[in-house]
């Protein structure tokens, strides 16, 4: 099973494309994804329920939240009313430390994204805050990335020991599902993405997908 885990919509400030739409576009391109999960910014989406048009369309629809702290932005995984409790989302200034804590407390998982980007990956504060402790996986195929970001996160999990995963961080509709994350086993919920990002069974995909 594959899932695009970084994806926004409308929802977030910057993007710009229907949960709907990025169903359609999926379905009317073959891309080889069987779902994707909603990471809006510095919040946690209660309002929507996605479950009618994933099955509508076969697809399983999860979602999440992308946070900002020291060390740059981290996609949180398994974000429950408690975890909501634990941490200011909207806040840009959250130590990395205390998201971790707070999701190993509360049965989520967080993970750096685009490390390998400056200024808002974690590569790019290491040398000033040093390697934090509790990181275990990190985005290291990102489908917004540019140069030679997505190797500088493949170089920096190597060397740490950091597991891989791959999301799109589609903010329009043709760029869903530009990279993924494959699955030993099927995911219905996010608790069960949670259970199987812990247990480790995945990697990271990079697909080829056209943009028209």
């Amino acid at each position: 099973m594959i899932l695009d885990l970084h994806a926004h919509s409308i929802k977030s400030d910057d993007g710009r494309a229907k949960v709907k739409n990025y169903c359609q576009w999926i379905s009317a391109k073959n891309i080889p994804i069987d779902g994707f999960v909603l990471t809006e910014h510095r919040q946690f989406d209660d309002e929507s329920d996605y479950s009618e048009l994933g099955n509508t369309f076969g697809l399983t629809i999860l979602k999440g939240a992308e946070v900002e702290t020291e060390y740059g932005h981290v996609l949180v995984f398994g974000v429950t009313p408690a975890l909501q409790e634990a941490f200011d989302f909207s806040n840009i200034h959250l130590p990395l430390a205390d998201v971790i804590a707070a999701c190993n407390a509360h049965n989520a998982v967080a993970v750096p994204c685009h490390p390998g980007r400056k200024r808002v990956g974690m590569s790019a504060h290491l040398e000033e805050f040093g390697v934090p402790d509790g990181v275990e996986i990190v985005e290291i195929y990102n489908g917004g990335s540019r140069d030679d970001e997505d190797q500088v996160s493949i170089d920096m999990a190597q060397t740490l020991g950091y597991r891989g995963i791959g999301g799109s961080d589609a903010h329009i509709v043709s760029h869903i599902g530009r990279c993924g994350t494959r699955f030993e086993h099927p995911i219905a919920n996010e608790q069960e993405l949670v259970a199987a990002l812990r247990q480790g069974a995945f990697e990271a995909v990079k697909m080829q997908v056209a943009d028209a």
